[in-house]
């Protein structure tokens, strides 16, 4: 059953994630590590992990029509690396939301990568069953998600985060590094976000949001690569 004070958690999440759950109880479910009890989230993961790469597979296959399947190979395991997944989980809150056992309470399994990534593969899981097993709408949320990086990803480069590529396409250019700031730390001394401005020669600023500085500039390097490549076009 789930209690009132987690059905609130849980509704602030439903609007992070911008999927409304019929059944909430499968969101909780989403949500609860195996070391919590019986019910637990992994046959959903392992659910959501094909529905994910089913998605994004689909997604670049239709956004890069001449691109070879090794390029649309390594491009699908940039987006769907726990690395990946996890940058999503912390900007949905998810490991606020995690049920864990006292085990993994202890040791900070709320924060950790892998336990994260994983229950964003099981809210996907939770999603489709929810939805009537509609794929069409799983799949409009999920690629809302994905969107910047669906934007800003290109074949034959090597999937390196933004910054790095940002900083090679610059290097390439013979243009000045970028310049990243901190704006503003938001929220409480657990819970921060820190807004980070990334400022590059003939770009508009672009701001990033992230629970680390490094995830802020992450973002904001990404939004720059955005209007880079899109200048290109």
């Amino acid at each position: 059953m789930v209690d009132k004070i987690n059905i609130i958690e849980l509704q602030n999440l439903e609007l992070k994630l911008g999927y409304s759950f019929q059944n909430i109880r499968l969101l909780d479910q989403a949500l609860t590590h195996r070391s919590f009890g019986a019910v637990h989230n992994e046959r959903l993961e392992f659910l959501g992990d094909s529905i994910l790469g089913m998605i994004i597979a689909k997604e670049l296959y239709d956004r890069f029509p001449k691109c070879p399947e090794g390029d649309l190979t390594r491009m699908r395991s940039t987006l769907v690396r726990e690395t990946t997944l996890a940058e999503l989980a912390r900007a949905f809150g998810i490991g606020n939301c995690l049920k864990l056992g006292p085990g993994e309470l202890k040791t900070g399994g709320f924060r950790r990568d892998s336990l994260i990534a994983d229950a964003v593969e099981s809210i996907i899981g939770a999603m489709f069953i929810d939805d009537n097993e509609s794929f069409p709408r799983v799949r409009q949320v999920v690629l809302s998600w994905f969107k910047s990086r669906l934007d800003t990803i290109q074949p034959n480069v090597n999937q390196k985060d933004h910054k790095s590529t940002l900083q090679e396409l610059l290097q390439s250019l013979h243009k000045p590094l970028p310049v990243y700031k901190i704006e503003e730390i938001k929220g409480s001394d657990n819970d921060q976000i820190f807004v980070v401005s990334a400022t590059v020669e003939g770009v508009a600023v672009q701001v990033g949001q992230g629970s680390s500085r490094r995830r802020a500039e992450q973002e904001a390097a990404g939004l720059v690569l955005k209007l880079l490549n899109k200048n290109k076009k």
